[in-house]
């Protein structure tokens, strides 16, 4: 059975950083696209960032360039998102995806898996 499981989420100030972890089982994802959508209340789901099945490219919605940064272990399974910088209107619950393609998509339909994600909190 295949899970992902997000950690790292909380509350935190403006201006503050947070880590999340996506932690897959079940099968092995180091060779397929991971990605970060988000979903704020109220707001339809949207694209944060995702990775190629390599690691070699990614991409990143506007709203968190220069700030957000993703990145894996292949080792241990594992997808993180680093975001700093943080703000307020980055509150939402963050949600971990697998593609089971090597490119990545900012499509959240184009993932098979998703985990139950995890929120985050930024006050002003």
């Amino acid at each position: 059975q295949v899970k992902l499981v997000e950690s790292g989420g909380g509350l935190v100030q403006a201006g503050g950083s947070l880590r999340l972890s996506c932690a897959a089982s079940g099968r092995t994802f180091s060779n397929y696209a991971m990605g970060w959508f988000r979903q704020a209340p109220g707001k339809e789901r949207e694209f944060v960032v995702a990775v190629t099945g390599s690691g070699g490219s990614t991409g990143y919605a506007d709203s968190v360039k220069g700030r957000f940064t993703i990145s894996r272990d292949s080792a241990k399974n594992t997808v993180y998102l680093q975001m700093n910088s943080l703000k307020p209107e980055d509150t939402a619950v963050y949600y971990c995806a697998a593609r089971l393609k090597w490119a990545y998509s900012a499509n959240g339909y184009e993932y098979d898996y998703w985990g139950q994600g995890t929120q985050v909190t930024v006050s002003s």
